[in-house]
């Protein structure tokens, strides 16, 4: 536990925290191509398709509970940095009973959302009939699903990341060596990979509870009469709510910006499609910086230090900024190529090279956007999040009704660019009322 006087913020520090983070984000796109590569063995269209949209599906009904993630880790930090040890526990156990009620929601009404998933996006018979098979498995994990996001919350905000790096390593080599056994060597199909990430999914839970087990030798874990807090629920509740809100603004511009591009031709689509990857790159690398930021500066504001809040800031931004700066960087010099490796059609390629400079830019005017949502929610001020992203989210809007007539798909790269910058200014203005009510 850690009060003001101890708080010593080092670059050094910063890079303890944002490592295990790059890396483990990294291993995230890798078991998606294990799953699709070993499905693909059985030489069937239908079945790759098939748990290609249940995994979206599916991601899609968890990403619903981020918030508690997000959530978590400020309130945590804060309660570090103010040396309240029994609030720390409380809070492990908080986001553990959410992340279970979540995951039951998600059993009870999973009939009726997969069947409006499948009404949005229609499937041919047999590709649909297996993604059911597949998801009717897999979301019996939902639960592990969920609390693992408060889990992963609260050990980022104690400075563990290396932990949060074991989980995601026991989940995703469990999950590749299942997949391998139970579908190549059984023959179990798509059940098998819906198997295969059941039981990954829930050794990953197993594995959170053994690394977070010091929370469960302080007694206010089950302080029952702390856990349920009127005030300490009721301040988590509008935290997580702001997120929420923030998030579907932030989702919604990203969903706007795929659905739109398919209006302008299907290469357009394409094009745009190899191009978001490298966004996907961006957030994984940025992301490690970012909840560097929750950690440092939460712990600064639940200690009352302003000097250290601003040190926090500034250090985790300086590497999150130079990290944008070296990400412009590689598109520019290795982005084509990389594009000639993630599409064969010689149409798409040229589109998506005409477009790459967008790319370029992109992590240069996110950054700030980035970095600042991280010092935001280490500090819980999550209204201020949902406020300058509906701002950046009507500007996004206005952008596309202005441009996309007139450039087309470069009008579109344009509008998301703008709303990046209007979120990063915004949130930069707000940033002076921040620490001064850190002080």
């Amino acid at each position: 536990m850690i009060g003001a006087a101890h708080i010593r913020l080092t670059h050094r520090r910063v890079m303890h925290i944002a490592w295990p983070i790059v890396l483990s984000n990294a291993t995230v796109p890798l078991l998606g191509l294990v799953d699709t590569g070993v499905i693909g063995q059985l030489g069937e269209a239908a079945p790759i398709g098939a748990v290609g949209i249940g995994a979206v599906i599916l991601t899609a009904i968890y990403w619903m509970f981020g918030f508690l993630r997000m959530g978590t880790s400020g309130l945590t930090a804060q309660a570090r940095g103010a040396g309240d040890r029994a609030e720390v526990a409380a809070m492990l156990t908080r986001a553990l009973l959410i992340g279970g009620a979540g995951g039951a929601l998600v059993l009870l009404v999973h009939v009726p959302l997969f069947a409006g998933a499948f009404a949005i996006a229609p499937a041919s018979a047999e590709v649909e009939r297996l993604a059911q098979d597949y998801m009717g498995i897999r979301v019996w994990s939902a639960p592990a699903m969920i609390a693992l996001f408060g889990m992963t919350g609260w050990l980022i905000a104690m400075e563990r990341t290396g932990a949060v790096l074991v989980i995601q390593l026991v989940m995703n080599g469990l999950n590749v060596a299942l997949n391998f056994w139970l579908v190549l060597g059984l023959g179990w199909g798509v059940e098998g990979v819906a198997w295969a990430s059941f039981v990954a999914e829930w050794a990953g839970l197993i594995a959170a509870f053994i690394l977070c087990r010091d929370a469960f030798r302080v007694p206010d874990w089950c302080n029952w009469a702390l856990v349920f807090d009127m005030a300490r629920l009721r301040r988590m509740a509008a935290v997580n709510t702001d997120i929420l809100l923030r998030s579907a603004m932030l989702e919604l511009v990203l969903l706007s910006f795929v659905f739109l591009g398919s209006d302008l031709g299907d290469v357009t689509l394409a094009a745009n499609q190899v191009l978001v990857q490298f966004l996907h790159v961006s957030s994984y690398i940025m992301d490690g910086f970012a909840f560097a930021a929750e950690a440092l500066v939460g712990q600064a504001v639940g200690a009352r230090a302003r000097g250290a809040v601003r040190r926090a800031s500034i250090l985790t931004s300086e590497w999150g900024l130079g990290a944008g700066a070296a990400l412009a960087v590689c598109f520019a010099l290795f982005g084509g190529p990389a594009i000639d490796m993630l599409a064969a059609d010689e149409g798409v390629r040229a589109a998506a090279r005409t477009y790459l400079p967008y790319m370029v830019a992109a992590p240069l005017f996110g950054a700030a956007a980035w970095m600042l949502d991280g010092i935001f929610i280490g500090a819980t001020r999550t209204r201020d999040m949902r406020n300058m992203m509906a701002l950046s989210l009507l500007v996004y809007g206005a952008s596309v009704v202005a441009l996309v007539p007139l450039l087309g798909n470069h009008g579109l790269w344009i509008a998301l660019l703008i709303s990046f910058a209007v979120r990063g200014v915004t949130l930069g203005a707000r940033y002076p009322a921040l620490e001064r009510a850190a002080g």
